[in-house]
């Protein structure tokens, strides 16, 4: 197979774009760090959470401006806790989540869950449209009902809900030129996504869930029972090589989409999008093994790669 120009990004566009959003604006600029002592102290929690949970994101984000760096560390930890009330959950998570989306959106937060209240605190200062934020936590109530997805086109409308939504709230704490950006985070969420998905191979299956879309799992002779072995074959080679040349396209169109922040914020997301484009290459190193280990790119080669990183952000 060879990789065909995408059909599917006017629906994602439709998504990011309904009348009601205005991007005017272009994104906020609110650099200084409160000064709040419990703003503080939710802004720290949600620092460490983001430390314990995703070192590639704490050191990308570590790398914008104060007051920038605590908006997207208390996104990630909304964006954390949304996802384990559904792939951890703790009774029912359907009630759960719908309980989360309440407290995540009420105007008067609880000084007692300091997630929520730097959460509130990062959407009004950078003003972050809570459409964009609905849509993650609609994207991540889909593993409730979806376990399988029929083509790649299904697939993205998956990838835009839990990681296209996420570079759109970025986007607004970091600032950027107008909507001719917002195409471009599409791509980069769901180069993301996709990149979760190809690494996490064994572990989603695991779980019940099987992200590879059917379609193409078939054109290269694959089933479920392929999976299930998690031997690697050759079918199983030329099916991932399929997937990372695709995935690795949709990270090169959505480079220019750099050059449209805000300067303060584009060796961040450089940053972000090229240490998790390192994943692929290490899958490729272990010849498509994702059943036997999970495939990351170590601190010392991420920290090595930043140098490169932030020449290539200032060419954009």
């Amino acid at each position: 197979m060879t990789v065909s120009q995408p059909h599917w990004e006017n629906s994602l566009l439709a998504l990011a774009l309904p009348g009601h959003i205005n991007l005017s604006a272009h994104g906020q600029q609110a650099n200084r760090p409160t000064n709040n002592p419990l703003l503080i102290e939710a802004y720290n929690y949600c620092a460490a959470l983001t430390a314990h949970h995703s070192r590639s994101f704490h050191l990308s984000s570590g790398l914008l401006p104060d007051g920038q760096r605590q908006a997207a560390r208390a996104l990630y930890a909304f964006c954390r806790i949304s996802d384990d009330l559904v792939d951890n959950p703790q009774g029912n998570p359907q009630e759960a989540l719908t309980r989360w989306r309440v407290q995540a959106f009420n105007s008067h937060p609880s000084s007692r869950d300091p997630i929520v209240l730097a959460w509130h605190d990062a959407r009004r200062r950078f003003h972050i449209p809570e459409h964009y934020a609905h849509q993650l936590l609609d994207g991540v109530a889909r593993d409730l009902d979806n376990s399988r997805y029929n083509s790649f086109a299904d697939l993205t409308t998956y990838c835009y809900g839990v990681a296209s939504t996420v570079g759109l709230m970025s986007m607004h704490i970091i600032g950027f030129s107008g909507p001719q950006a917002v195409p471009y985070a599409i791509k980069l969420g769901v180069a993301l996504q996709m990149t979760n998905i190809l690494r996490d191979v064994a572990e989603d299956f695991s779980n019940g869930r099987v992200y590879l879309p059917q379609d193409e799992l078939a054109a290269f002779g694959l089933t479920e029972g392929d999976l299930r072995r998690g031997v690697v074959t050759d079918s199983w080679r030329a099916f991932m090589q399929f997937q990372i040349e695709r995935t690795r396209q949709l990270y090169d169109e959505a480079w220019p989409g750099i050059g449209m922040l805000n300067a303060s914020g584009r060796m961040a997301i450089a940053a972000a999008a090229e240490l998790y484009r390192g994943i692929l290459s290490d899958i490729e190193k272990h010849d498509y093994d994702v059943f036997s280990r999970r495939a990351h790119v170590s601190t010392m080669a991420k920290l090595s790669k930043l140098p490169g990183i932030w020449w290539r952000s200032r060419q954009v």
